[in-house]
């Protein structure tokens, strides 16, 4: 599963070009691994534990591509001598679990000196966050952030040669480092980065603070990318930005998302295209034609709304109104009928009234999701919102997201019903968690049908009759 390799000799001088100098370092972390593992008498083990979204899942699996080229073998994260946390920081609460595994980790390490600990992710990239670790976490090995991710074999070589704690964190980067290895969760479909950061600087959100601004790859980068996965078997991709619809903007040469789009559809061999996340002020009636033609985009459209509040909206910066929302719905369900749509919800945002409340359950109700990721707000330092007044009291908010809880799943029962008794078309992606006799498919619409099946079939497509609807899943029969 790796894209590139080249032919580097250790005895030559350090390349200064990426990314032929990692692939250097990639064989000089080999050695080490080597040494280490003979030293111990058994291969060297890691595990990857990643914490937040889809972008820090595909970072996981370029680390995890680059520890196996070097000679680990992934084991249980209390088995493996190299763990590494990916982590997230969009909740403060998501420091605090990191903090936790940390100290658990601890004696084991005492215990293993052979035993690394890397901390990597968005968290990383908060000042004070790397002072904690060095005054009260000194047993951690290796600390780096979300800019420069693809320097962990060259970070992996300076702690074996320094034998103490590595810190290399960036505050950004317009640098952006292709084929490089990874290793994928799964062999049929995979997810691949257009572009990096974001520039939108919702007044809640910690996002463009620790991840950077916005960078798009170039297109030619992206479909050679995805050509080369659909060679090894990849027949789905979902594309990741943290907000793809403003893909392309910074490239020397603009290019919009809707016109990478039909380059990507062009790509034989490859079956579904999926992407997010996507910005609401951003979609274009460019993209919604092009996925109203297409064969390949599934029908399906994660479109977060946060608040459906204009008042509340404008607070949160997000430069739309609860109008121009819904008139985006109406245009994209006109041009692509039947289409799924999914968004996110955030419940009491300093200043929310009932009468702001009222005005997103309207919106859930004229819009009737199939699903909806609901989040009570809660304040993170750093952002503007932190710091506002009329935060709304603590059992105001929990009875408002109860009500809105009720609502959306009662729609969206109704919303997944529809299906029943029609035949779809899934990919198989696994046996199913409850059932081994079952295996569980993923349809366009991205719902998840359970049917009887073998794992042989997984990772292929099959013809699926819906045959009962479970609120937010099917029980389907394989069509003969």
């Amino acid at each position: 599963m790796n894209t590139m390799n080249p032919d580097i000799s250790l005895s030559s001088e350090i390349p200064e070009t990426e990314p032929q100098r990692q692939y250097y370092y990639i064989e000089k972390a080999k050695q080490y691994v080597t040494e280490k593992a003979r030293e111990i008498a058994r291969p060297l083990t890691f595990c990857v534990t990643t914490f937040g979204c889809q972008m820090n899942a595909r970072d996981s699996e370029k680390l995890r591509g680059i520890l196996e080229r070097i000679g680990y073998e992934e084991a249980a994260e209390d088995e493996a001598d190299f763990v590494i946390y990916n982590t997230c920081t969009v909740r403060e609460n998501a420091n605090t679990r990191v903090y936790g595994r940390l100290g658990q980790l601890k004696p084991r390490k005492s215990r293993n000196p052979h035993m690394m600990i890397g901390l990597c992710g968005c968290m990383m990239q908060e000042p004070e966050v790397v002072e904690k670790l060095k005054k009260s976490y000194r047993f951690v090995d290796l600390v780096f952030g979300t800019h420069n991710i693809y320097k962990f074999a060259e970070l992996i070589v300076s702690r074996f040669e320094s034998g103490g704690m590595v810190i290399d964190i960036w505050k950004d980067t317009d640098k952006i480092v292709e084929d490089l290895p990874n290793e994928r969760k799964y062999s049929f479909k995979s997810g691949v980065n257009i572009m990096f950061g974001c520039n939108n600087f919702c007044s809640y959100c910690i996002v463009p603070y620790v991840r950077g601004r916005e960078r798009s790859r170039a297109p030619e980068a992206i479909i050679r990318e995805i050509e080369h996965l659909v060679e090894d078997g990849v027949t789905e991709v979902m594309l990741l930005g943290q907000n793809v619809n403003s893909y392309g903007k910074t490239l020397d040469t603009p290019v919009t998302f809707a016109a990478l789009l039909k380059e990507i559809e062009k790509i034989e061999g490859l079956e579904r295209i999926r992407f997010m996340t996507s910005h609401p002020k951003d979609l274009s009636d460019e993209l919604i034609e092009v996925m109203g033609s297409s064969h390949k985009i599934c029908r399906h459209l994660h479109l977060p709304v946060q608040s459906g509040s204009t008042d509340i909206l404008k607070k949160m910066n997000r430069h739309y109104t609860k109008e121009q929302y819904l008139e985006l719905v109406r245009k994209i369900r006109e041009a692509v009928p039947g289409i799924s749509l999914t968004t996110d919800i955030i419940v009491g945002f300093p200043g929310e009234t009932e009468e702001d409340f009222q005005e997103t359950l309207d919106v859930v109700r004229r819009v009737r999701y199939d699903s909806a990721f609901t989040f009570i707000y809660s304040k993170r330092t750093g952002t503007p919102a932190a710091v506002m007044e009329e935060q709304v009291p603590g059992e105001v908010v929990k009875d408002r997201f109860d009500r809105l809880l009720g609502e959306v799943q009662s729609i969206a029962r109704e919303v997944c019903s529809v299906h029943e008794g029609s035949v779809q078309r899934a990919l198989v992606e696994s046996v199913s968690d409850h059932d081994s006799t079952l295996v569980t498919g993923r349809l366009g619409n991205n719902l998840l049908v359970h049917f009887p099946g073998s794992p042989d079939l997984i990772g292929m497509y099959a013809d699926v009759e819906l045959k009962e609807c479970k609120g937010f899943y099917y029980i389907g029969k394989a069509c003969r």
